[in-house]
């Protein structure tokens, strides 16, 4: 069977709640976060998933992916992979979308990148790499990550330009699934996050 690729956005923290770009800043996850992931690690215990037996487990090193994966209760399985970073955000770290665009009108960060920090080509090479390391095997793998590193490595999985992953939405102590259809790379499920209702 080809491996899947699942991936889990960490919960919620005080940046992702205002909308602030957090990249390399390492912060902690809000209590409601923290539940959210207690939640998803549950849901993943029971079928169909059985907390994914014989799958190859990692998280990215901040803090944020590290606890929502101890949370889940993939902590003593999983490695830390620096490829798993979200996007360096340069000069725009810990600012709003808004407030760029107040300097730039009409900025998008796909289309348009950052002052002093990743392109999203440099994400799409690390991105590339967790592709690569998921088709070694035949198991599953689980990564634990960052919104638009997910949403840029979901794009390369589906061997697409980096910049479609501005079309694929992605909320926090979400749940999607990449895999296979017909042979080639699918999305089976995306953004899922019926444990949070």
């Amino acid at each position: 069977m080809a491996p899947r690729l699942v991936l889990v956005r960490h919960g919620q923290t005080e940046w992702s709640k205002s909308g602030q770009h957090t990249g390399r800043t390492d912060i902690p996850l809000t209590e409601e976060g923290r539940e959210a992931a207690r939640l998803l690690g549950k849901r993943l215990a029971r079928a169909p998933w059985h907390d994914f037996p014989g799958a190859r487990v990692r998280t990215s090193p901040l803090v944020r992916a590290r606890d929502t994966c101890e949370l889940a209760g993939f902590g003593d399985r999983a490695q830390t992979w620096d490829a798993l970073r979200e996007w360096d955000y340069g000069e725009y770290e810990g600012r709003t979308s808004s407030e760029i665009r107040e300097e730039r009108p009409g900025w998008v960060i796909w289309r348009d990148g950052v002052v002093g920090g990743e392109t999203s080509w440099q994400v799409a090479n690390r991105a590339d790499e967790v592709v690569a390391w998921v088709k070694e095997e035949d198991s599953d793998a689980v990564v634990f990550a960052h919104g638009h590193f997910l949403r840029t490595l979901a794009a390369r999985w589906l061997r697409l330009d980096p910049m479609r992953g501005m079309v694929l939405s992605l909320a926090p102590a979400s749940l999607s699934v990449l895999g296979w259809e017909y042979g080639d790379p699918a999305i089976t499920l995306w953004n899922d996050t019926a444990h949070l209702q």
